[in-house]
């Protein structure tokens, strides 16, 4: 390795320590998008970045070795990478595509480097190929065998099972074997190979998030200060005189009132260029100010009737009616003869002909 300064990688040490206890102090806050979680998160975030800068400043790391190489002290730097890429998942402050494509590198920098070194297992090696061929299309699961995506499933709960009983046994070492160097190296590897397991699964995730959003629709970008306010002008028709451009569907009024013969109805010398009326409308709506808001009546009930009257509309009961029964004089007796012969006469017409006996269509 060619880091050889020991204040350099005390500083490293110090640093990669508060930014992992960082990351842990994440899990007691409940509210993920609350601003006292994305505050510590981005604090977080910055120190695993400075801790990634410092790294490859100091070059811990270098291509041409072999796990061998690497000292036990220095293998937990190899978790940077992945823990950068899990907090980047948790941003909610800036734009979704921006955090996925962040995050996605930080973990292609975490299993190159695991490449380098040769410690991904055979499946995890295969599928790093995998990923290198078509990362856009990558899936862990397979999208037309329904068969092989359920033995994948089991495979892969089986191995990420494995690792972690194994991680938790390794962290309950006695505190006296905590300081054996291979005991230490075999906690890192374990976790290495842990957090390798999980990178794939949210390689996963990332790819299925970004097709959607690529199925989205784009958004317009939001409108400046001087978009709102040409906006507001063209809305209350505040345009320059050399504008020609009016997007206005009604005319103004003054040319619905003089179909659309607009301008001033007197010239410079007062004389009037088109006919106008005086109207009193200043005096009216200066007495309606303080009026009733329904329409008042204007006249009474009798002066109604006397209307009415006048008009013809109503007739009054002093007139002799066509319904009305005539007086009948009892000592008039040719007129008492007269109606009892009309009766009689009505009589022998409706003996003579029955009710129906005039009607010879209907007959069977």
């Amino acid at each position: 390795m060619a880091g050889n300064s020991n204040e350099p990688h005390k500083s490293l040490r110090t640093l990669f320590e508060t930014a992992n206890s960082q990351r842990h102090s994440l899990d007691s806050i409940p509210n993920p998008s609350s601003s006292v979680y994305q505050s510590q998160l981005q604090t977080a975030i910055r120190n695993f970045q400075q801790c990634q800068n410092l790294t490859e400043c100091l070059s811990i790391f270098s291509p041409n070795e072999t796990e061998d190489d690497i000292s036990s002290n220095s293998l937990q730097y190899l978790l940077t990478n992945h823990y950068l890429g899990d907090l980047l998942l948790k941003d909610s402050l800036n734009r979704r595509k921006d955090v996925l494509q962040s995050s996605r590198v930080a973990y292609e920098r975490y299993l190159k480097t695991l490449d380098s070194y040769d410690m991904l297992s055979k499946s995890d090696s295969k599928l790093y190929q995998r990923y290198l061929s078509s990362s856009d299309d990558f899936t862990l699961l397979s999208q037309s065998d329904a068969t092989a995506r359920r033995n994948t499933k089991i495979a892969r709960y089986k191995q990420e099972q494995e690792l972690k009983l194994k991680l938790e046994y390794l962290a309950r070492v006695p505190l006296a074997l905590q300081h054996d160097d291979a005991a230490s190296r075999e906690i890192y590897l374990a976790e290495i190979q842990l957090c390798a397991h999980n990178t794939f699964h949210a390689l996963d995730i990332i790819g299925q998030e970004l097709k959607i959003i690529s199925l989205m629709p784009q958004t317009s970008p939001a409108p400046q200060p001087e978009d709102l306010a040409e906006d507001y002008r063209q809305r209350n028709g505040r345009h320059n005189k050399d504008d020609t451009y009016f997007d206005r569907l009604d005319p103004p009024i003054s040319q619905l009132v003089n179909k659309g013969k607009a301008g001033p109805i007197l010239s410079k010398d007062g004389k009037p260029l088109k006919p106008f009326t005086l109207l009193d409308s200043r005096q009216r709506m200066q007495n309606g100010v303080f009026r009733q808001d329904h329409a008042l009546p204007t006249m009474t009930i009798d002066e109604y009737l006397a209307e009415e009257k006048r008009r013809g509309g109503m007739v009054d009961g002093s007139g002799q009616t066509s319904t009305g029964a005539q007086d009948v004089n009892e000592d008039d007796l040719d007129r008492a003869d007269a109606e009892t012969m009309k009766a009689r006469e009505w009589d022998e017409f409706v003996e003579s002909n029955p009710k129906g006996s005039g009607n010879t269509l209907n007959r069977g």
